[in-house]
Parts: C-alpha cells; sequence; structure tokens
C-alpha cells in the first residue's frame, strides 16, 4: 500500500484496511500494532498521536518505542513535554503539548530542533502546535470505540 507522495525513506506505515476506515482494536492488539510499528519505522520520522484522555496514546507511545528499541521506562511527559529515549537506531523523542496554550510556546522547548532531528518523535496532543506540526509525518488518532470500553479505533495517515 503507497500513499501519493510518500517519501521513498518512509513508506505509509498504516495498518491493512485503514484505508477503508478505522481498526477496532483491545489493548494487548494495539500494543501489539504498535510494536510493529516501532520496528518498522526509521528515523527521522514524525509520528503524531490524538485521541481524547484516556483513549491510549501513551499505551501506543509505549509500544512503538518498544518496537524501535527503547530499554528504558517509558512515561507520560506531560509536566516536562519532552522525554528523550535511546535506541540503537537513534533517539526517541516524546512530546506531550497538552499543557501548551499556543503554538508560539513550542520555542520553549526547542520543537524546530526536535522535529528536524535525526530521531523518532512521537507527539500527542499535536492540534497544539497549530500550524507547526511538520508535513511528510504519521499521524495516528485513537478514539474510544462505542458501546465498547476496551476498545478503541485507531485511525492512521500519511501527510506528505
Amino acid at each position: 500500500m503507497s500513499s501519493p507522495g510518500a517519501h521513498p525513506s518512509h513508506p505509509p506505515l498504516v495498518p491493512p484496511l485503514a484505508e477503508h476506515g478505522a481498526l477496532a482494536m483491545g489493548e494487548a492488539e494495539l500494543r501489539d500494532w504498535g510494536r510493529r510499528f516501532g520496528k518498522a519505522a526509521n528515523a527521522p520520522l514524525v509520528v503524531t498521536i490524538s485521541g481524547e484522555l484516556g483513549a491510549g496514546k501513551t499505551t501506543l507511545v509505549q509500544a512503538i518505542c518498544a518496537g524501535y528499541g527503547v530499554t528504558d521506562e517509558v512515561t507520560s511527559p506531560t509536566f516536562a513535554l519532552v522525554h528523550e529515549y535511546h535506541a540503537p537506531r537513534s533517539p526517541v523523542y516524546h512530546l506531550d503539548l497538552y499543557r501548551l496554550d499556543r503554538p508560539d510556546q513550542l520555542d520553549e522547548i526547542g520543537w524546530d530542533e526536535l522535529v528536524s532531528a535525526r530521531a523518532i518523535v512521537l507527539v500527542e496532543w499535536p492540534e497544539r502546535a497549530g500550524d507547526r506540526v511538520p508535513v511528510g509525518r504519521v499521524s495516528l488518532s485513537l478514539q474510544h470505540f462505542p458501546d465498547d470500553p476496551s476498545r478503541r479505533l485507531l485511525y492512521a495517515g500519511w501527510h506528505a
């Protein structure tokens, strides 16, 4: 499966059937998908992960990091805003923008340097970055599954 305009070093890393809608999955399936995504990922790559509180964004980040080779404990950087993890292939930056009020506050965390680094950059709450979210990213979105709180809907896409 390929998307028009996809960067040749980063084929779209979307699950099968994602172009036909959302994938419904439980936590174990979400973790498995995230590990496979992380294993297939190559730096530099920016991944945005959106979804309401409790949708599983940090769970997905933990799985992506595990698949990419991060061995440290991966926790939410809600108060620190940025956590850096070491992996054999490149650093991984995990950003949580929930506490930002305005996109210009991104300058305080070195946003431009982070999203242009030779790293995997995982961004929770990307909508807080406004138009500063880079093109050439993979966008993931998690939503609670209607009528089943143990399952999530995962949407994935490539934005060239």
